[in-house]
């Protein structure tokens, strides 16, 4: 048996398989959404093998895009080169790729229904948006004979796939990733073989070719993305190969922002230039093998991204609102100097420059260190006492990588109202992390470059430096560098304070290292 029908009996066959049963049809239409890739591709694997003529569109969706506050969004361009890549090798399959600037919730039954097609092919987003629109798309592709096939691709797990024993979703992490690996087995690894079947015939060219929309044609401009990632599919597998040489020091080097530690695959996981398996599956072999801890430590990352995913679809209600219904009973400062207080943490210039310095590779990049976003984040809700979903919002806004999920999670993670968040009188302190995860200043040099002459003793807090070491290094605090915008100890017991109103049951930290 070839490798490739190993993998189809696997994929048609495994006993835990929830992926629907499509019926074959004359022609179909494949939807590419988050999953810019033609390889390991549920959605493909299935759209080729039920599809005797095939036709690929993407939308770059009107109704989202047109939201955007800022022309100069990476992540549009991210998009813009990873569908030129995608065009491109089913252009060299014998196919081609529809590309709309529309509203896909009305383009998607209407290129359809020009195209005959008796089915759509997509991959699930679990988004509460996402879902409303894919319901009205179903509904409207029903009304014309045509059913709408989603997928499970973007997680190893999804919705009620995992469950407690009470058969309810997980509000734990821990016991939740001990029951994901439990269940984990080879069939949840296994790659859709969706790249090998593109040159069966089967892919159908549009009658008119179409090129892509131009940057400019949709409303956006050129940044500088293509000097901070390599987009597409053959951008994801350069980062995953660097990745796996590094990968059993995650653990150790995960934490040190001027550290080369972390993947750098969130972006590629976000858009899909990259299957979950494909990372999943050499986590696992690597620690199966190895016992490497590393490996292990980017399982449990990836699982975490799960976690997340089957909060938002069991609470939706979590995307505006505090998952612990009581915290929405704190009173979050909101007057103007609360307005200048976020203005100074949107810029950084908090005056403390391991938060400066992570908000300023946040705008300069589009990517904040993950150890930072806990860092930064603790420190809007807890030491300026700002409500978190302004944070959320700025992130939303910035992150190359956004996710909903995951950046929901994170945010209520640190303001200690979310699902096993941080307790609500564990408060980062911005030195003491500085301290700890940026010893020697280099992070922060590289992005607060005005104090990269201060010694490494007083460049995690240049308020306490002296004054013949400030004049020194050409540090003038209040001109060329912010003073504390709020005094740390002071913050924390308003902080307490703060959140006394919340009655709490947790009483021991959730086992992240401060």
């Amino acid at each position: 048996m070839t490798a490739v029908a190993s993998q189809k009996s696997v994929l048609a066959n495994h006993p835990l398989s929830t992926q629907p049963r499509p019926a074959n049809v004359p022609i179909g239409l494949m939807w590419f959404r988050r999953d810019l890739r033609a390889d390991d591709n549920a959605a493909l694997f299935y759209a080729l093998k039920h599809s005797e003529r095939l036709h690929c569109v993407f939308v770059f969706d009107k109704t989202i895009l047109d939201a955007l506050p800022n022309p100069q969004d990476r992540r549009v361009e991210f998009i813009w080169h990873s569908i030129a890549a995608l065009k491109a090798r089913l252009q060299a399959a014998g196919g081609d790729l529809h590309v709309l600037h529309d509203h896909s919730a009305t383009a998607i039954p209407a290129l359809a229904r020009t195209l005959g097609a008796q089915a759509v092919f997509t991959n699930k987003d679990y988004e509460p948006a996402a879902r409303t629109r894919d319901a009205a798309v179903a509904q409207d592709l029903a009304r014309q004979g045509c059913t709408l096939y989603a997928f499970k691709d973007q997680c190893i797990f999804e919705e009620d796939e995992v469950l407690t024993q009470a058969g309810k979703f997980f509000t734990v992490f821990t016991p939740y990733k001990n029951a994901c690996l439990k269940k984990l087995d080879p069939f949840h690894l296994t790659p859709y073989p969706s790249a090998q079947h593109l040159n069966a015939g089967r892919l159908a060219k549009p009658a008119v070719e179409q090129p892509l929309p131009s940057l400019q044609a949709m409303g956006f401009q050129a940044t500088n993305i293509l000097e901070l990632v390599k987009p597409g599919e053959d951008g994801a597998l350069d980062a995953f190969d660097d990745f796996r040489n590094r990968m059993d020091r995650y653990k150790t080097a995960r934490d040190f922002p001027a550290v080369k530690g972390v993947s750098y695959l969130s972006v590629h996981m976000r858009f899909g230039t990259i299957s979950i398996r494909r990372c999943a599956r050499a986590a696992h072999e690597q620690f199966v093998i190895t016992g490497s801890e590393g490996a292990m430590g980017w399982l449990n990352e990836l699982i975490w991204r799960d976690f997340y995913f089957q909060i938002i679809f069991h609470r939706p209600d979590a995307a505006d609102k505090a998952f612990k219904a009581e915290y929405d009973l704190i009173q979050w400062d909101s007057d103007d100097k609360a307005q200048r207080l976020f203005k100074a943490w949107c810029e950084g210039k908090t005056g403390y420059p391991l938060v400066d310095a992570a908000q300023r590779q946040l705008n300069q990049t589009g990517y904040q260190h993950n150890r930072l976003r806990m860092v930064t984040a603790s420190f809007l809700t807890k030491d300026l006492g700002i409500d978190w979903r302004w944070g959320e919002r700025y992130f939303a806004e910035h992150l190359n990588d956004f996710d909903l999920s995951a950046n929901n999670g994170g945010w209520q993670w640190a303001a200690s109202s979310g699902c096993d968040a941080q307790p609500y009188f564990r408060i980062f302190n911005p030195v003491s992390q500085s301290e700890k995860f940026d010893a020697e200043g280099k992070f922060i040099r590289k992005y607060c470059p005005e104090l990269a002459k201060l010694p490494n003793k007083f460049i995690h807090e240049p308020s306490a430096c002296p004054p013949l070491e400030l004049q020194a290094a050409g540090v003038v605090l209040g001109e060329t560098y912010p003073r504390p915008v709020v005094e740390h100890d002071v913050a924390r017991k308003k902080t307490l304070a703060r959140y006394a109103v919340v009655k709490k049951s947790e009483s021991t930290a959730d086992g992240q290292s401060e």
